[in-house]
């Protein structure tokens, strides 16, 4: 069980560290931690997903709470199921992106509000390893299809005004069912399409851009408008443009917001963007008449900011594309259709609109580094840059008129994250090797 409760979610390799009786345990825990009566489960197409539900749904209606059974589905599934069907709480059983032999809980209260390490998750593990239990009534299981909800959802915000070729990598997973009910507005051709959580293909991450080498070749070879390349529960996804180039996940938020920003009319619309992504993204958004917002990395923060805020969206370098719409969480059946809309309307290719965006600065890209002292090394950079702009929202941020940079520090190992952006190759060069030997020093 050691290490298994993580930063955002429940997460270990079946049956080593998670396994059934550990899974009863958590839905004993999670029912007591957040006083949930009525409680949405969905789970992802893994071998061990099954069990490792029944035994969870055990732990949960043992506590006293009912369990809503949503079967196989996708995490944004999972959701708008929450929030559809006025749940207390939810959990998807899933790894995520990790290898067949991972499994794990990603855990939620009411409306889909997500539950981190800091706010719930170290409480729920001290519940599972004092394994004591107050007397409940038994709740009850029963079954929902959400899928028929979901589709109208999605449906509901398809403007596109012909069916657009789209090649989609669903990796053996949940992507299937994402957009099931959005296949027919597309010409889709398909790659691994069936589910199999062995994951014989690739791995189902989109972050590693070798997994969309077939899905690139596939999109010129066809003649495809775009390709989309699902991770293993179809909460990220990676998106390709016409020519067969990956789309920058920070781009992409920006293609995103000028869709939603074309339909909202005049009014600064708040639109988050994550603190990693190149200026031309908080550009393109002020220019196209939201108002840009940074937040720093990290799903339950962005969610948390995007409710204070009152955002219409929210993008993460990661790949994953936050709707208010979809009760402050992610929904990448509707970041294809949004981008089919901005297609549609604008009548131009996928690379004309990301073109300007990729091209006018230069990135280095997330580049980590391993230290001995955190701290040391940070403190080295306050003052080492010190006549920037300088700010904390997560790691260091420091900007100048033609350059900026941000360190940041793993949650989980002793590595130091860095970006760097500037307007010429030349001098991003210069600064990211200025700043890695001052890191690595």
């Amino acid at each position: 069980m050691a290490g298994i409760f993580k930063a955002y979610d429940i997460r270990g390799i079946y049956p080593e560290q998670l396994n059934e009786t550990i899974a009863e345990k958590i839905g004993r825990a999670f029912v007591v931690h957040t006083g949930a009566k009525k409680v949405v489960v969905g789970r992802d197409m893994r071998p061990h997903s099954k069990p490792l539900f029944a035994a969870l749904a055990k732990g949960i209606t043992e506590q006293g709470a009912d369990v809503i059974d949503l079967g196989l589905c996708s995490t944004p599934m999972n959701y708008h199921a929450n929030g559809f069907l006025g749940a207390d709480g939810g959990i998807m059983i899933t790894a995520s992106h990790n290898p067949g032999e991972w499994n794990g809980f990603k855990l939620c209260r009411a409306q889909a509000v997500p539950i981190s390490g800091a706010t719930g998750i170290a409480d729920i593990e001290a519940l599972v390893k004092a394994d004591s239990w107050p007397e409940a009534a038994p709740g009850k299981i029963s079954s929902f299809n959400i899928a028929p909800q979901y589709a109208k959802f999605l449906r509901g915000h398809a403007k596109m005004d012909r069916k657009l070729k789209v090649v989609v990598d669903y990796a053996n997973a949940m992507g299937s069912y994402e957009i099931k009910g959005i296949e027919d507005l597309f010409d889709i051709i398909p790659l691994y399409k069936e589910l199999d959580g062995t994951f014989p293909n690739h791995e189902a991450n989109p972050l590693h851009t070798q997994t969309l080498d077939v899905l690139r070749k596939k999109v010129v070879e066809t003649g495809a408008d775009f390709g989309a390349g699902f991770d293993g529960d179809a909460d990220r996804c990676g998106f390709i443009d016409d020519k067969g180039e990956i789309i920058p996940m920070d781009m992409f938020t920006a293609l995103i917001a000028q869709d939603i920003l074309s339909d909202k009319g005049v009014g600064s619309v708040p639109i988050l963007y994550d603190l990693r992504s190149s200026k031309a993204v908080p550009e393109s958004i002020e220019e196209n008449g939201g108002k840009a917002i940074m937040s720093r990395v990290g799903h339950a923060f962005i969610k948390a900011q995007m409710r204070q805020e009152g955002a219409v969206f929210a993008g993460e370098l990661s790949g994953h594309y936050y709707f208010r719409e979809n009760y402050v969480a992610e929904s990448q059946g509707l970041a294809m259709i949004k981008l089919a809309n901005l297609l549609c309307k604008s009548g131009r290719k996928v690379s004309d609109l990301v073109d300007p965006l990729r091209n006018k600065y230069v990135q280095s890209g997330e580049i980590n580094s391993k230290v001995a002292d955190v701290q040391k090394v940070l403190q080295r950079i306050r003052e080492k840059y010190s006549d920037g702009h300088m700010f904390e929202l997560d790691g260091i941020s420091v900007e100048y008129s033609d350059w900026w940079f941000n360190v940041r520090a793993s949650n989980t190992e002793p590595l130091l994250r860095l970006i760097v952006e500037a307007h010429t190759r030349e001098h991003m060069e210069q600064k990211r090797d200025e700043l890695l030997a001052l890191i690595r020093s």
